[in-house]
């Protein structure tokens, strides 16, 4: 019998798991190649998982709303032409094989059971403590349980031995779940459950915050210039483009042109050793009512700034209609988060982990400003607040690309600055 297994995909950088929203398919279904299998989530996409054969669906080895480690296997699929062994039709070494000692075994996925089997153990009162799966990695199937059923052997809970056995030492790389929060809770307070999505964001952020050093510094930038120029051109391009032209666009250019005169901010962490990437690939932050998510403009430094909006306002609409892809995710290297959009004047963000650094761009507002020669005038500023792993960038450097984004912004005009 030739049976095939379907895998957790890596959904994007960083992604190291993912939360099975729905399933499209039931065991016994035929599928073509191509054909979706189920929609999964994780904290930077929301994607279809696809099928890699043709033929039936053999078993869904997770359930609805089980988040899963990349690489993990989520259901194995017969392949078209091949005849499966009769249900139920073990040997009877097979059944003793099935019900052992499981002290002996090191299966990784035994303790992960699906549907089918938890419901069969149920029934019939089997301990899968007992039970040695002949699938992969250890796995128990429902063929398992069924040639059990079928022999009389059913293994049953044995008593528990009292003992004070020494705790084993944490290894260092064990991950360890907290334990619960316990907060009262009283008539009138909301229980949200988390989402998987939210989850992945939270083990994201935690992550970046626990390994990354975060250090942060600001500067104000003068954009008169700039809302002039633009203001004086967005309602013809929005007839001729079809798009808005947005203020963001131009603060990314910015971004991407000094990248690449300071490529050390164009870094991440790798360890034993700092990987400075060729490609300037920007990262935007875009949120929905209970996620963020961060699509990235690839090429960005060899895009004029009519370019980037289309991507900005193509890849926002992707975001909120749900059709964001995993490329659409991969190999950014540098984000730039527009916080100003929400009236926000000064933050402090957590950087997009594996990167070096994110940008935060402030909500414009006009001040009066003390100009050269002492007069005070009405100016449109802004402040752009920059977060810094500091294993990889220094303030030195980080301060020279700094005022390297304020003097190309404020130097935008109508006589210096194409947007084609």
């Amino acid at each position: 019998m030739a049976i095939e297994q379907i895998k957790m995909p890596q959904l994007g950088e960083s992604v190291t798991e993912g939360t099975i929203s729905k399933w499209l398919v039931s065991v016994g279904d035929t599928v073509n190649k191509y054909d979706p299998l189920a929609e999964v989530m994780t904290d930077k996409v929301n994607a279809e998982i696809p099928s890699s054969y043709s033929g039936k669906i053999v078993e869904l080895l997770a359930s609805e709303g089980e988040t899963l480690e990349v690489g993990a296997i989520i259901c194995t699929i017969q392949i078209e032409g091949e005849e499966p062994s009769p249900q139920g039709k073990t040997t009877e070494n097979q059944t003793e094989k099935s019900v052992k000692n499981p002290e002996v075994s090191d299966a990784p996925n035994k303790a992960r059971y699906s549907p089918a089997v938890l419901k069969l153990s149920g029934e019939h009162g089997i301990d899968l403590n007992q039970v040695s799966g002949s699938g992969a990695g250890g796995r128990i199937t429902r063929k398992d349980l069924l040639a059990i059923i079928e022999s009389g052997a059913i293994p049953t809970p044995q008593p528990k031995v009292e003992a004070t056995p020494m705790p084993p030492a944490p290894k260092a790389a064990e991950k360890v779940a907290p334990a619960p929060i316990d907060i009262p809770v009283t008539v009138g307070d909301m229980e949200i459950p988390v989402t998987g999505v939210r989850k992945a964001i939270a083990a994201n952020m935690v992550r970046s915050k626990h390994e990354a050093p975060h250090a942060w510094t600001m500067v104000e930038v003068d954009v008169t210039n700039l809302v002039t120029y633009r203001n004086s051109i967005k309602s013809e391009f929005k007839a001729k483009e079809g798009f808005n032209l947005t203020f963001f666009a131009f603060f990314v250019k910015a971004v991407a042109q000094a990248l690449k005169e300071f490529p050390q901010m164009n870094s991440m962490w790798a360890g034993d050793k700092i990987i400075q990437k060729k490609d300037i690939n920007i990262s935007i932050a875009v949120a929905t009512e209970d996620a963020l998510y961060v699509p990235v403009i690839k090429l960005a430094d060899e895009k004029t700034i009519k370019g980037i909006a289309r991507e900005i306002t193509e890849l926002a609409a992707k975001v909120r209609a749900g059709k964001l892809t995993g490329a659409d995710m991969q190999g950014g290297t540098f984000t730039v988060n527009n916080t100003g959009s929400f009236g926000s004047v000064q933050s402090m963000g957590i950087i997009n982990y594996p990167q070096a650094a994110i940008l935060q761009v402030e909500s414009i507002v006009k001040r009066p400003v003390v100009m050269d020669g002492g007069m005070i005038a009405v100016r449109d500023m802004v402040n752009l607040c920059l977060s810094l792993d500091h294993r990889v960038l220094d303030g030195l450097v980080c301060g020279r690309f700094l005022k390297r984004v304020k003097d190309i912004l404020e130097a935008t005009t109508k006589e210096n600055t194409s947007i084609y």
